[in-house]
């Protein structure tokens, strides 16, 4: 497809929105129940088709981090569809009575949604559940890193949807970049904090509004109020998961010195019962390309030069040629100049940073970028009381790492560096929607006591009674 192309399909969908503007629930209800088919009755090829893509992709992970969230999403969202699109009533102030006001949710018409590599499947359906549900049109881009999962899944969607309705897109960065720079009613993009500024700056072309769900640096805090070895576990699945190629993945600890050594070791502990050698275990996913791989053993070896010290564990060190994989490994004695503490890190490495206390540790956090999650280790209620207010973050997360993401009764998104807008359940519904205002009276209007002349008796009084 060429951006020419690009281009006629998106004026195809604006002319299909604009024959049905506003679809029932019914419609709204069969397009989602459409949607969650399509995952349940493709399974295995979508599983065989990212593991094609990553060289090696966990099966267990992809079901439970990719499908079982996005049916789960589609579920939440088909119990409560019928309420979120109501009216909501409100009520007119005195002054302006009698009146009536209400707030409609309203489709926007069509939306744009960016998928990024590390969970194509699951930051695919999020956004279109929640456009869907909102009675929206939209048209989806997959990036060129899962070459083999978008062939797939656009091959499902052409077969399950009228392209007027959702159509898929493969393609280049030239054509992630002309699909951004069409005139969408919005425009969800899920990915680096670099490319979500590229995105941002070609949407404000057309004034279209976005919804950026990043990254960056999610910090972990370990208090001494926890057993070591639980939030050393915690944070290894939180860490290992999809090789931490995950946005919302740990990306550094800051832990009281004296607790270092015991974190480490507890942390491979875990890493050896969950997985024994990662290298072997098909459970453990690769890294996804030789991109990606150049980038982590190159931030590895810079660190290293610069005075870091390397803990694998019982693991084999270093990325394995043949599988693409990398055991987890964590750093200590890091250089806060160096890029695995500048820079999002996307893969299975940790640096650990010794904190003294909590006041310590909120200076360190609030110094750097507003991070997509902040997860705290700690029992101590007082303690975690502590960073609500003093820290931002999309999340705060307390005694676990990654599963606020699949709770579709809250928002998920992020602050400043890590994002803007919300999405998930209802959030992700009134994301997509336009909530317009619809305020009217009926024969009787009480505004005219307020027409000019402006120095009459009535209006005088009218002063008295409200402007106090």
């Amino acid at each position: 497809m060429t951006p020419d192309m690009l281009r006629t399909q998106f004026d195809h969908q604006q002319a299909s929105y604009r024959l049905h503007p506003y679809p029932s629930l019914a419609e709204r209800r069969y397009r989602l129940q459409q949607l969650k088919q399509l995952i349940l009755g493709n399974q295995d090829a979508l599983i065989e088709a990212l593991d094609q893509d990553f060289g090696c992709r966990s099966a267990g992970e992809t079901l439970n981090a990719e499908v079982l969230p996005s049916i789960l999403g589609i579920n939440h969202t088909l119990r409560h569809l019928k309420g979120w699109m109501k009216a909501r009533k409100h009520r007119v102030p005195l002054l302006f009575q009698p009146a009536h006001s209400k707030v409609l949710p309203q489709p926007l018409g069509v939306a744009g949604i960016i998928v990024p590599w590390n969970y194509a499947l699951y930051l695919a359906i999020g956004p279109m559940t929640a456009a869907l549900a909102a009675g929206n049109h939209c048209m989806v881009k997959i990036s060129e890193y899962t070459p083999a999962f978008g062939a797939l899944f656009q091959q499902l969607v052409d077969q399950t949807f009228d392209d007027g309705v959702i159509t898929v897109i493969n393609g280049d960065v030239e054509m992630a970049q002309a699909f951004s720079s069409l005139p969408f009613d919005h425009l969800l993009f899920t990915g680096s904090t670099e490319v979500g500024k590229a995105v941002m700056a070609a949407a404000a072309q057309n004034l279209t509004p976005v919804t950026l769900e990043l990254g960056g640096k999610s910090p972990a805090v370990i208090d001494t109020s926890i057993p070591i070895e639980v939030a050393a576990e915690r944070l290894a699945f939180g860490k290992c998961l999809n090789s931490g190629q995950t946005c919302i993945a740990p990306d550094y600890v800051l832990c009281p010195p004296d607790r270092i050594d015991a974190f480490i070791e507890a942390f491979h502990r875990s890493v050896s019962r969950m997985y024994g050698q990662v290298i072997d275990n098909p459970e453990y996913t690769s890294i996804i390309n030789d991109r990606q791989r150049q980038r982590l053993d190159t931030w590895l070896r810079q660190a290293e030069t610069e005075g870091a010290h390397l803990h694998w564990g019982d693991q084999r060190p270093g990325l394995d040629a043949a599988s693409g994989k990398m055991a987890p490994v964590l750093l200590t004695n890091v250089s806060l100049d160096s890029q695995v503490m500048q820079q999002e890190l996307f893969g299975p490495i940790l640096p650990v940073i010794p904190c003294e206390t909590e006041l310590e540790a909120q200076r360190f956090i609030n110094s750097r970028p507003r991070p997509l999650a902040l997860y705290l280790f700690g029992y101590d209620r007082a303690w975690q009381a502590k960073f609500e207010h003093s820290t931002h973050s999309g999340a705060l997360v307390i005694n676990e790492a990654l599963f606020h993401a699949t709770l579709d009764n809250i928002p998920f998104g992020g602050v400043g560096a890590s994002g803007m807008g919300h999405y998930h359940g209802k959030a992700g519904f009134d994301t997509f929607s336009k909530l317009k205002p619809v305020v009217g009276k009926q024969r009787l209007n009480s505004l005219k006591l307020v027409y000019p002349p402006y120095d009459g008796w009535v209006q005088r009084q009218l002063r008295r009674m409200f402007l106090k």
